[in-house]
């Protein structure tokens, strides 16, 4: 039986007897001393000494495998594309990744994440610019006035719980690179109970005081206001069903598993295009609060689907959901959350004040109608750019974690290897920014779509040429917020937009004696570069 001594010399044997005795597959990882005494101390005397060696080290070669595997997570893939991008062709040795697109494994692994989130991001406007379409059909300026105001208002509330996704789908993507399964489930549920928790609040000012909060965009005695109180009424009861589909939303891109929330998102949003002209028109005729109706029962699907997907998927349970969370594992949400609303906060105030200065141009609801259709096709195409704001946080953050395969001892990660996915990222903002502004200039002859009153069209023309220019700045500023994002900086982040802010704030009254509509938009083009610089 070999003693203390024997066993340090047995080691060393095994690893010549691994040299000469077998075919190892490349598969597999060489094992651990540890592994190997380990294995050395369960010797039956009455095993020949040959076959006992080739047992120990197959055995402990598969567990150290088996072992590695376990932790093997979807970061891996964004791991090898990056080594991939950064080996030369010739020799293999590491040298800088491209800052521009060029089709390598790592644009691949971009794409497949981005795509989906993109579509996801653009079925929400999509349906809006239908919610948008048949209101409009009613042939009534105060109609789509008043549906844009209270959407407004409606989405300023709702911004409040904006801090979700920001700070939850970079902890998710760190929890996974790490492999930590019990922290991701934790950070869901956490984020259920705040989220649920804001929503109440916020549903009951809603719910109770609709026409205080809906004089934050319409003067006192506005006509628009007979058509948006009882949409946003109606509307506030799907915040807590949208609670539900945010959290999980976060989750799955968290996991970069884009996939399955575009397939949820359709089916809701698919049931609300349906039911639209329905509630709207005929059968039930309700008119613009029929829009909010249809919305309503189309959050409602969404959140059934993600709370099964996320119970299958143990990313919930009812018992921690209905835990209080202890301080010290909400912190890091909290610090997040704070300083995420501070931004969203700055982000309300530009927008309401956008939507107040286009709703005070006239009482006739021709300028108001003109901006709702040139923000939605700011909108339509924004959307692209703002997708890549959670696509940059997920990439960044899982890349910043730095990790050493077990079977090769290669270290993958870090924030050397996490600034050369931002660069090729930057460059992705640049590009979609240009192509997309150009393809909205392409659409503006289509805007009688949304109006049949050629005065509104007329006045959405050149806002929308000014949104489809700030489409090559929103590119790049859309990314390097999701990288704040990423890296958790999220108090420079609010800082950043609480400059923009009073920038914008600034410059409006002048902008707006000076050019009405037009400088009302042009104010756009302060803010958003602010936000840049």
């Amino acid at each position: 039986k070999p003693n203390i001594l024997g066993k340090n010399v047995l080691v060393s044997f095994l690893i010549l007897h691994t040299v000469s005795c077998f075919a190892i597959d490349s598969r597999l990882s060489f094992p651990s001393q540890s592994n190997l005494v380990s294995f050395s101390n369960k010797r039956n005397k009455d095993v020949p000494v040959s076959t006992w060696l080739r047992s120990a080290l197959l055995s402990a070669t598969v567990s150290e495998t088996e072992s590695a595997s376990k932790k093997t997570t979807s970061s891996t893939t964004l791991d090898e594309a990056v080594l991939t991008s950064m080996r030369k062709i010739r020799g293999g040795e590491l040298s800088v990744v491209p800052k521009w697109p060029r089709g390598d494994k790592l644009d691949k692994k971009i794409i497949g994440i981005a795509v989906p989130t993109i579509l996801n991001f653009a079925i929400a406007p999509l349906v809006g610019a239908i919610d948008l379409f048949w209101v409009g059909r009613m042939g009534d300026a105060l109609a789509i006035a008043g549906q844009a105001a209270a959407n407004q208002v409606y989405f300023s509330v709702f911004v409040m719980l904006n801090f979700i996704p920001s700070v939850m789908t970079p902890l998710i993507a760190t929890a996974t690179a790490k492999g930590d399964n019990d922290e991701a489930q934790n950070l869901v549920c956490q984020c259920l109970v705040v989220g649920l928790s804001i929503a109440t609040v916020g549903n009951a000012i809603i719910l109770f005081r609709p026409e205080l909060v809906l004089r934050a965009v319409l003067g006192v005695g506005s006509p628009a206001m007979k058509y948006a109180k009882p949409y946003l009424v109606i509307r506030s009861f799907s915040l807590f069903f949208s609670v539900i589909s945010l959290v999980a939303f976060s989750a799955y891109r968290g996991l970069m598993d884009t996939i399955t929330p575009l397939k949820v998102s359709a089916i809701g949003n698919a049931v609300n295009a349906g039911l639209d002209p329905m509630f709207i028109f005929k059968p039930f005729s309700l008119g613009v609060p029929g829009a909010a109706a249809a919305t309503v029962i189309s959050e409602v699907v969404s959140a059934g689907i993600y709370t099964k997907l996320l119970l299958e998927k143990k990313l919930i349970t009812f018992s921690k959901l209905f835990q209080v969370p202890a301080f010290e594992t909400l912190k890091p949400l909290l610090y997040g959350g704070a300083a995420i609303q501070l931004r969203s906060v700055a982000l309300n105030i530009a927008f309401l004040s956008i939507t107040r200065a286009t709703q005070s141009l006239d009482n006739t609801g021709v300028a108001a109608a003109a901006h709702a259709i040139a923000i939605q096709t700011f909108q339509l195409g924004g959307i692209f750019l703002l997708a890549m704001t959670p696509v940059t946080a997920i990439l960044t953050s899982s890349q910043l974690v730095v990790k050493t395969d077990p079977i090769t001892g290669e270290t993958t990660g870090g924030p050397r290897s996490a600034k050369m996915v931002v660069n090729r990222l930057m460059a992705w903002g640049f590009l979609l920014g240009i192509v997309l502004g150009g393809l909205q200039l392409l659409a503006i002859p289509f805007l009688a779509a949304f109006s049949p009153l050629e005065e509104v069209q007329k006045a959405a023309r050149i806002p929308s040429v000014i949104a489809s220019i700030l489409q090559v700045i929103n590119g790049m500023v859309f990314i390097g917020e999701g990288v704040m994002q990423g890296c958790a900086n999220y108090f420079t982040l609010a800082i950043s937009n609480v400059i923009a802010t009073i920038g914008l704030l600034a410059v409006m009254p002048y902008f707006k004696a000076k050019w009405g509509l037009v400088g009302v938009w042009g104010t756009f083009f302060v803010f958003n570069g602010l936000r840049l610089a």
